[in-house]
């Protein structure tokens, strides 16, 4: 039996018959040429997406003009007759492997990532991260301009059908131009777009009108669509309702739910703090007011997850961004019973927006080191298969393990504790767990590809005695020591121990430093029912995380009442206070029965450097014992380790 039959159930969306119920979303990868003409490793990227087995792609948005439409650096360009070639390559490449192939059409509206003008947008209201940029604000359109980009999306959508794709989608979600004039937050006009819903939509409906007219009745076309902005004066589930009434009117074959602007990036491109599926619910409310199929978008991570939404009648089909970055063949083993196999997206941003996207490189994936350079480091068989010993059961000895022994080395893996490493307190509080899913993977293809586990500690005699022709070293980071006077009066714990649970610590919790580790300790302990106060030395808290987290860590700090006190050192500790000092000499106690500390980690290159002088052997030192670092950094250094040897 099949074990996600809906899933796996073939559809229909207007005339095209689906093999499943998986559709790719689409995401900005980056992976175009200059002039938005499709290259080389776009097409790879694809065509990976392709063999996966989703029933359906959509690409990424493309730019539908040449004066302001455009968002990003190589992004993918529909705005003239020139990108027609390279887009029939793509879209012939997705539909060879009985993929149906969409792509996307969009105006960034005031979303500019280039931050050069122009920048058009309804209204004279600026995307406030742009704004504290640059300092610019958007030109308001003209009734002139506005007609024009209304028959540039209808021509664009011309280029699409004439490149070869299935379908079409508009894009009018997430914050762009579309989204500008629908939601009263960014759009102020007093003319025939703004001011009422029937205005603010008059521009969606007469780009929907342009596109059916150059496309014809009988070719698909698709909306993305906010079920809302979450902008407090923004667009409400009501009026998207409206909106979606009036579209399936207009010939919308399928409503492709999502919500959020770059503004409320936490319900675009949720992290793994937020719970989810944030916007499955709007699919619903929409699908019980339509005839037509809805997507259901959003954070959708596993296959189990993904049949109780359409079994649940929450969406006809389900969209993936993320978690087919993660991993591309997601619906093949999930059709074939194989979830435990799947690379699940942790939904950490780190690869495919913070330290990629946003500093305009193309994306890249912390679990899939092979996205983006789709080709470029296949896992082959190795001509000269040795006894690889890893010490460390981490991320990146275990990746670094998998990756070994997939090229037919033989392996041994010695972990002292538990398989996991950081893995373990990174996914040890309730609003992480996402990690965990991680952690079961690892854990199970080092089972199934018979990798020996060892549980103990390794040494020198340890590589004598096995006869290892080389050692990759994994232990991980350690951390910093920190004392002050009074210690021993108080109950002491590390974070790691308090996220990994090993730790008991009492009511009045006082936590020695604001970095990710501490503020994640602070918020899994203020769950628990604990007063806590953050002492940090530096002026703000997580200021080298990621912001996606710092966005939504700083929101839950303000709900648990967790107290911040910045620019302050502890100075001392009594039986049942501490005492802090700030920059400028104030001096203060704070009721505390606990101690933790989170004041930062070390590397810790000592042990493999020993080895590397006393023992004849390649020795390969990675992750954080050799150079501190995320997730992303384990992962991508176990596996390019994996593949040198």
């Amino acid at each position: 039996m099949q074990a996600y039959p809906k899933l796996f159930t073939p559809g229909k969306i207007g005339k095209l018959e689906i093999k499943n119920r998986i559709v790719k979303a689409p995401q900005s990868t980056g992976l175009s040429n200059m002039d938005g003409t499709v290259s080389e490793k776009l097409v790879r990227h694809y065509k990976e997406l392709a063999r996966g087995g989703a029933g359906m792609i959509i690409v990424e948005y493309t730019y539908i003009d040449n004066d302001a439409s455009k968002s990003a650096y190589c992004q993918l360009g529909i705005s003239q007759d020139e990108h027609i070639a390279g887009l029939s390559w793509l879209a012939s490449t997705i539909q060879d492997y009985g993929t149906i192939a969409g792509i996307q059409l969009e105006h960034c509206g005031r979303q500019r990532f280039l931050g050069t003008l122009p920048i058009k947008a309804p209204s004279r209201i600026p995307w406030p991260i742009l704004y504290e940029q640059t300092g610019i604000i958007p030109e308001e359109l003209t009734i002139e301009e506005i007609k024009q980009i209304i028959k540039d999306f209808g021509a664009a959508a011309k280029r699409a059908q004439t490149a070869g794709f299935d379908f079409i989608e508009i894009h009018a979600a997430h914050g762009y131009l579309i989204t500008n004039f629908l939601s009263p937050h960014t759009n102020k006009r007093t003319d025939l777009y703004g001011g009422s819903l029937e205005n603010r939509m008059r521009f969606l409906t007469e780009v929907i009108q342009s596109v059916k007219e150059n496309v014809g009745d009988d070719f698909p076309v698709t909306m993305r669509i906010n079920g809302t902005d979450y902008e407090p004066d923004g667009i409400p589930i009501e009026e998207s309702i409206e909106v979606c009434k009036i579209a399936e009117k207009l010939g919308i074959s399928a409503l492709h739910v999502s919500g959020g602007d770059h503004h409320m990036m936490n319900y675009q491109v949720s992290p793994m703090s937020i719970t989810k599926g944030p916007n499955v619910w709007a699919s619903e409310a929409i699908r019980n007011e339509v005839s037509i199929p809805t997507i259901a978008s959003g954070s959708i991570t596993t296959p189990r997850f993904a049949e109780e939404i359409i079994s649940g009648g929450k969406g006809d089909y389900v969209s993936l961004g993320r978690p087919l970055l993660a991993d591309p063949y997601f619906p093949k083993k999930a059709e074939e019973g194989r979830a435990e196999d799947i690379i699940p997206c942790i939904r950490c941003n780190d690869g495919c927006m913070e330290r990629t996207f946003w500093n305009f490189r193309s994306i890249r994936c912390s679990v899939n080191p092979n996205m983006g350079r789709e080709g470029e480091l296949p896992i082959e068989p190795t001509p000269y298969p040795k006894r690889i010993l890893v010490i460390g059961g981490g991320p990146a000895g275990m990746e670094a393990a998998r990756v070994s022994a997939l090229r037919g080395h033989d392996v041994t893996l010695y972990e002292k504790e538990e398989l996991g490493g950081s893995l373990i307190s990174a996914g040890g509080a309730a609003f992480k767990s996402d990690i965990n899913h991680l952690q079961n993977y690892y854990t199970a293809q080092m089972k199934k590809l018979d990798i020996d586990i060892v549980y103990e500690e390794a040494t020198a005699d340890t590589i004598n005695k096995g006869h290892f022709n080389e050692v990759i070293v994994s232990i991980g980071k350690t951390s910093k020591k920190f004392m002050v006077d009074g210690m021993d009066k108080i109950q002491v714990a590390h974070a790691n121990n308090v996220l990994s649970n090993q730790a008991d610590v009492g009511k009045n919790v006082v936590i020695v430093g604001g970095g990710l580790t501490g503020v994640e300790a602070a918020l899994h302990l203020a769950d628990q029912g604990k007063s806590v106060t953050i002492v940090e030395k530096m002026g703000d808290i997580m200021r080298d995380d990621l912001d996606t987290f710092k966005t939504h860590y700083e929101e839950m700090l303000k709900q648990q009442k967790v107290s911040l006190e910045i620019l302050t050192e502890l100075k001392e500790v009594k039986k049942d206070r501490v005492q802090i000092v700030s920059k400028d000499g104030n001096r203060k106690e704070i009721i505390a029965d606990s101690l933790v500390v989170a004041n930062g980690y070390k590397n810790n290159k000592d042990f493999a450097n020993e080895l590397e002088r006393e023992m004849k052997v390649k020795v390969h030192s990675i992750g954080d014992g050799e150079r501190l670092g995320e997730i992303y950094d384990a992962v991508h250094a176990g596996y390019l380790t994996g593949l040198s040897i």
